[in-house]
């Protein structure tokens, strides 16, 4: 689950991290009242969207005057903001956060991420800041500042201490920076995160380290014991499907093909996809029902999928084996008449009561191809597809 800059900032500031003084914003007035209760001569107001790169697309202006805050404010409230990382919709943009704009002389990067195959969390530091950290891998991999953190004692002040030297700080300024860096890892570490992204970290002409911009994400399992990071959620922020199957603990995200996908688990729905590739098509999304695939479970994957309009067939692959053949034959059955299903419909079954769940679609009466192997089944679903495409146009 990922946050905005604002909401990350509150966190950091609780673990001693230096920040620029700012407020957040819904409307033009609250961001002008916010820039005179902060107090200073410039300020900076930032578009808050679950994405980066709004710099290049607009969606950080710099201010001198009031007037210039309520025209940056008017200009990305009620909007949608493309970035290079939003896709060509964008993102809805229902608040700013305006912040003080303190003079630097130094920008840095610092990153921590939970390393999955290293089993900890990686800290990554740069002199490059304000460049995205793949930008600095490919331009200046001499750069790049790593440290693996020993979760039995938790990153150690020494630790901090040789990142902060080897950005190129003096002894009097490496001080502030410790703080930041160990602020940031109990942050890390303490909320469940998985990624905690300083960029640009700077040294202010007043000599004091503070991140200028702080992004964040959490593990979504973790959630249950993080109520306080789970309530700082923006559902406005997500894919409005993918928001929707959460609601029904269903696993979705939606892809840009033709070939809508409803499988369970993840390693299969996985390998469906793979094979639709290999047969030529295109996945319209990845989308796992799970273990207890119920009937009414099956009909609310069809709708899920069926909302995309970029559907032109509908595959189901199910191997049970906690589930049953004839309880998701049933759930296909009732979403095709519920929903009156005018597409292709490929259907494999495999596993416990396959018989039984293949002699109830037979008996429906509903048009469906049947496949005995994923192979065929992902065969069939790119040529009817195909043909659905052809008829439309």
């Amino acid at each position: 689950m990922d946050i905005h800059e604002y909401q990350a900032k509150e966190i950091l500031a609780k673990a001693g991290v230096g920040l620029a003084a700012g407020a957040v914003a819904f409307s033009a007035e609250q961001a002008v009242y916010a820039a005179t209760e902060l107090g200073g001569w410039r300020w900076v107001v930032k578009a808050q969207i679950h994405a980066g790169a709004r710099g290049k697309a607009g969606g950080v202006k710099l201010c001198q005057t009031y007037h210039e805050v309520r025209e940056a404010a008017e200009g990305m409230l009620g909007r949608n903001l493309v970035t290079a990382q939003t896709g060509p919709e964008g993102k809805p943009v229902q608040r700013v956060y305006v912040e003080v704009a303190d003079s630097f002389e130094k920008e840095f990067y610092l990153g921590f991420v939970l390393d999955r195959k290293a089993e900890r969390i990686r800290v990554i530091a740069s002199r490059e800041g304000g460049m995205e950290i793949e930008q600095i891998a490919k331009d200046k991999p001499g750069s790049l500042i790593t440290v693996i953190v020993e979760p039995a004692v938790g990153m150690q002040p020494f630790e901090a201490r040789e990142i902060a030297f080897r950005l190129g700080l003096n002894i009097k300024q490496v001080q502030g920076a410790v703080q930041t860096i160990l602020g940031c890892y109990r942050a890390f570490r303490d909320h469940d995160a998985t990624m905690l992204e300083v960029n640009p970290l700077v040294l202010t002409k007043q000599g004091r380290i503070i991140a200028l911009d702080a992004k964040m994400s959490f593990d979504d399992n973790a959630l249950f014991r993080q109520r306080r990071i789970a309530d700082m959620h923006d559902p406005a922020q997500e894919d409005p499907r993918e928001a929707q199957a959460a609601e029904h603990s269903l696993n979705y995200v939606g892809l840009e093909g033709n070939i809508g996908c409803i499988v369970n688990g993840a390693g299969l729905a996985m390998a469906t996809m793979d094979m639709i590739k290999h047969a030529g098509g295109e996945p319209a999304n990845f989308l796992d029902v799970g273990g207890g695939a119920s009937a009414d479970r099956v009909a609310t994957a069809f709708r899920l999928v069926l909302s995309d309009k970029n559907v032109k067939a509908v595959l189901v692959n199910i191997f049970a084996g906690i589930n049953r053949c004839d309880w998701v034959a049933e759930g296909v059955v009732k979403a095709v008449r519920e929903i009156d299903l005018r597409l292709p419909l490929v259907v494999r079954l495999a596993g416990t009561n396959v018989e039984a769940g293949r002699k109830i679609l037979a008996e429906s009466g509903i048009a469906v191809h049947a496949a005995e192997s994923l192979t065929e089944a992902a065969a069939l679903a790119v040529k009817v597809a195909g043909d659905a495409r052809s008829i439309a146009a």
